[in-house]
């Protein structure tokens, strides 16, 4: 029988699997507006350094008439 097979009497010893790999929380930030508002705060939040001009969605019609949305998808560790 090949030793690949044969079960590993170790296995209970050996990290979770789950354990190794970091939860992660998504976080998703939404800015509603007129276009021009909306691309004035993601500006600002970028001088602030809070996040880059590309990292947000590009502006989406929103639901009401002259109302665009956009939207910042963040991922953290969970505490």
């Amino acid at each position: 029988m090949s030793q690949e097979f044969v079960p590993d009497d170790n296995f209970s010893a050996r990290p979770n699997d789950d354990s190794a790999v970091c939860e992660q929380e998504v976080v998703r930030i939404a800015v509603v507006g007129s276009r021009a508002a909306v691309l004035e705060t993601i500006h600002t939040l970028y001088r602030l350094g809070f996040a880059a001009v590309g990292d947000w969605s590009p502006p989406q019609r929103g639901a009401k008439p002259g109302q665009v949305i956009s939207v910042l998808i963040r991922r953290s560790r969970k505490a």
